[in-house]
C-alpha cells in the first residue's frame, strides 16, 4: 500500500512538472517566430516599395521613399551611397542659399536684374542637374550598386555649381546686407517723420490753445481793478474829454485791445523813450467787458510826465453797426458761426495750416477797427497805429516828419526772396484777386504803421476796404484777419519805411539778432509767445518786462512778470 502511495504521488508530481517545461518552451518559440515573420515582411516592404522622385523647381528631393531607400542602402556600408547623400544635402544647402539672396533681391526692389536672374538661373541648375536621364537612372532610380564615374561626374558638376554660388553670394553678400541696412533706416525715418509730423500737429494745438486761454494774473488783474471800480465808484466818475483829444498838432497813437496790461506796456514805453511826452495823445480802445478795469488802470496809474489817455469801448462809436460794417454783418451768419464755435476738439489738430485762423478774434472788431480811423477821429491829420504787443525803445516823433508822398500808410515791409509776398496772403486762383494784384507784389506788416487819414479819405480806403470784405464773406479770396484785406485796400497807396523803425519775429523767432533788436525804434512779439504768456521766449521777455509797473499793487497781487 505504502509502495503504490509513494508511487502514485512521484508520477504525478513528474508528470505535471514535464507538462510545464514542455508549454514554457513551445510559447518561446512561438514569439521567436512571430518576431522573425515581422521582421522579414518589414524588410519586404521597404526593399519592393518603388521609390517616387519628386520634383521641384529650387530644391533638391530630402525627403520620401528613396531618401529612405538609399539609407537602408547606406547601412548595408555602401560608401558610394553615403558619399552620394553628402553631395545631394550640401547642394541642397546651396539652393537654399541662392533662393533666400535671390528673394531679398526682390524684396527690396533692387534695379540689379542681371544678379537675380543669375541668382534664379543657379537655383534652377541646382535644381535640373539631377533630372538629367543619366544621373536619375544612374543614381535616383537605381536598385543596385552606384556606378562611381557617373557619381564622380555628377560630384564634379554639384561642386562646380557650389563653388559659382559661393562666389556669386560673397560677391552680392555686402551690397544687399547695406541694401537691407538701408531699407530699415527709411522705414525708420518714415515712422519718425509720422511721429514728428503728429507732434507738430498736438503742438501747434497746444500752442493755439496756449495764446488763445486768458493767463490766469491778466484775469486776475482785471477782477481786482472791477473790485476797486466797485467799491470806489465815486473815484471813477466820468469826466469830460480833454481838448488834447481832437487837436491834431499833437501827436496821436490808437491802440486797439482788451489786454489792460498789454496797453500800459505800450503806452510807458512810448512815454519813457519821447523826447516831448506831453505832446502825446493815446486812444485806446477796448471792448465793454474790459472797459471798466482798462479805465480804473489809468486812472490808479496816470500817465507820466504829461502825456493823455483817452479809453472808449467799442460801442461808444455809434457808426460801428451791422448795417454798415460788412465784418459785423457777417458774424451774425449762421454758416459763419458755425465755421468758429462748432470746430470740434477731435478734429482740431486734423489741419494745423488753418486752425489760427478758426480764432474768433479774426472777426472781432478790434481787430477791424484800424479800418474806421478817419470816422473814429475826424479832426485828426495823422495817426499812429501801434497793436498791444510791441514795445517802443525810441522817440517815434519822427514818423510824423517822413514824407509819404502822396500814399496812405507807412509800413515796414517784409519779403525776402519768395517769401511774405502777395501771393502768399491771397487766393491767386480767383480771376477777381489774379485780375486786380501781382502775386509778387511785396507784403508789409502791421503793429506799427503811421497813417495819413487826409489822404485815407481822398482814396476812400474805407469803401474799398468794405467792397472786397462784402466779396470773401465765403472765404475765397483770403482766409481771414486783417493782414490780406489791408493789403488789398492799401495796395499802390502804401510808403516803404526802414525795417529799423518795425523788427517783427519776438513771438516765435529765437534767432534774431541782438543788435537788430536794440537798434530798432518798435520790437514787435508777433506770433504765438506773447511776452505776458508763459510760454515767452525768456530772452525777449525782459524787454517787455521792462516796461511793467510793478509798483502798482494788483500787479504785485496777481504775479506779473515772474
Amino acid at each position: 500500500m505504502a509502495v503504490a502511495v509513494r508511487g502514485s504521488r512521484g508520477g504525478g508530481g513528474s508528470g505535471f512538472g514535464g507538462f510545464s517545461l514542455r508549454s514554457f518552451f513551445s510559447y518561446r518559440i512561438f514569439v521567436s517566430a512571430m518576431f522573425s515573420l515581422l521582421f522579414i515582411a518589414t524588410l519586404s516592404v521597404l526593399f519592393t516599395t518603388n521609390p517616387s522622385t519628386p520634383h521641384h523647381d529650387s530644391a533638391l528631393p530630402t525627403t520620401g521613399n528613396a531618401y529612405m531607400r538609399r539609407t537602408f542602402l547606406a547601412l548595408n556600408s555602401d560608401p558610394l551611397k553615403t558619399r552620394l547623400d553628402l553631395i545631394y544635402k550640401q547642394a541642397n544647402d546651396h539652393v537654399t542659399l541662392v533662393n533666400a539672396y535671390a528673394a531679398y533681391a526682390r524684396k527690396l526692389k533692387l534695379e540689379i536684374s542681371r544678379q537675380m536672374r543669375m541668382f534664379d538661373d543657379l537655383a534652377s541648375n541646382f535644381s535640373n542637374l539631377q533630372m538629367k536621364p543619366s544621373y536619375r537612372s544612374a543614381l535616383f532610380e537605381s536598385d543596385g550598386p552606384l556606378d562611381e564615374d557617373v557619381l564622380r561626374h555628377f560630384e564634379k558638376e554639384i561642386k562646380d555649381k557650389v563653388k559659382v554660388a559661393r562666389l556669386m553670394i560673397a560677391e552680392s553678400k555686402e551690397n544687399y546686407d547695406n541694401q537691407l541696412k538701408i531699407q530699415k533706416l527709411k522705414d525708420t525715418i518714415f515712422a519718425v517723420n509720422e511721429l514728428l509730423i503728429k507732434a507738430k500737429k498736438n503742438g501747434a494745438f497746444a500752442s493755439s490753445i496756449a495764446a488763445k486761454s486768458i493767463p490766469k494774473s491778466l484775469h486776475c488783474l482785471a477782477m481786482r481793478l472791477v473790485e476797486e471800480r466797485i467799491s470806489h465808484p465815486e473815484k471813477y466818475k466820468e469826466e469830460e474829454p480833454s481838448p488834447e483829444f481832437e487837436d491834431p498838432s499833437l501827436y496821436h497813437y490808437a491802440i486797439f485791445s482788451d489786454n489792460v496790461i498789454a496797453v500800459s506796456v505800450v503806452i510807458r514805453s512810448v512815454v519813457n523813450n519821447s523826447d516831448e511826452p506831453w505832446k502825446h495823445v493815446f486812444h485806446v480802445v477796448t471792448d465793454r467787458m474790459n472797459l471798466a478795469p482798462m479805465k480804473v488802470w489809468f486812472k490808479m496809474r496816470p500817465v507820466e510826465r504829461g502825456a493823455y489817455v483817452e479809453v472808449n469801448a467799442v460801442e461808444d462809436f455809434a457808426f460801428l453797426n451791422s448795417s454798415y460794417v460788412p465784418v459785423l454783418r457777417q458774424l451774425e451768419s449762421s454758416k459763419l458761426q458755425k465755421f468758429y464755435f462748432e470746430n470740434r476738439a477731435e478734429n482740431a489738430t486734423t489741419d494745423t495750416h488753418n486752425m489760427k485762423y478758426r480764432n474768433p478774434k479774426y472777426l472781432s472788431m478790434l481787430n477791424h477797427l484800424r479800418f474806421y480811423l478817419p470816422e473814429m477821429y475826424p479832426k485828426l491829420h495823422k495817426i499812429l497805429f501801434l497793436d498791444d504787443d510791441v514795445v517802443v525803445q525810441k522817440d517815434l516823433t519822427g514818423l510824423w516828419k517822413i514824407d509819404l508822398d502822396g500814399k496812405v500808410n507807412g509800413a515796414v515791409e517784409t519779403c525776402f526772396g519768395s517769401f511774405h509776398r502777395y501771393a502768399q496772403y491771397l487766393n491767386f486762383s480767383h480771376p477777381l484777386i489774379r485780375e486786380r494784384f501781382n502775386p509778387r507784389a511785396c507784403a508789409w506788416a502791421y503793429g506799427m504803421n503811421i497813417f495819413d487819414l487826409d489822404a485815407w479819405r481822398q482814396e476812400k480806403c474805407t469803401e474799398q476796404y468794405h467792397y472786397w470784405q462784402n466779396l470773401n464773406e465765403d472765404r475765397t479770396l483770403w482766409k481771414l484777419g486783417t493782414l490780406p484785406p489791408g493789403l488789398i485796400t492799401f495796395y499802390s497807396t502804401t510808403k516803404s519805411l526802414d525795417k529799423s523803425w518795425h523788427v517783427l519775429g519776438l513771438g516765435y523767432n529765437p534767432s534774431i539778432s541782438m543788435d537788430e533788436i536794440r537798434n530798432a525804434a518798435v520790437i514787435h512779439y508777433n506770433g504765438n509767445m506773447k511776452p505776458w504768456l508763459d510760454i515767452a521766449m525768456n530772452q525777449y521777455k525782459k524787454l517787455w518786462t521792462y516796461y511793467l509797473d510793478n509798483d502798482m499793487e494788483f500787479v504785485q497781487m496777481c504775479n506779473f512778470g515772474l
